[in-house]
């Protein structure tokens, strides 16, 4: 599944890397953006950042967080 961001130009996708199942830090952050290159975030087109499951439930929980508060305060 994938998250699309700033107006469609970020798209955000997260899996289980099968192949890399015997890593510890086989959970796959794949970043992908379709602009032009002045206005990219990253130097690459797509950027891979690969973590732990403890660091993908830290990463998780972070963004709930920050949700619940932003829904708490009306920001949605």
């Amino acid at each position: 599944m994938a998250i699309l961001l700033l107006d469609d130009t970020l798209q955000i996708e997260v899996h289980y890397e099968q192949e890399d199942g015997d890593l510890r830090d086989n959970v796959c952050l794949r970043i992908r953006e379709d602009c032009p290159d002045e206005e990219r975030l990253f130097r690459a087109e797509e950027t891979n950042v690969y973590l732990t499951a403890r660091q993908a439930r830290e990463l998780a929980n972070a963004l709930l967080n920050a949700a619940e508060h932003s829904l708490q305060q009306g920001m949605d």
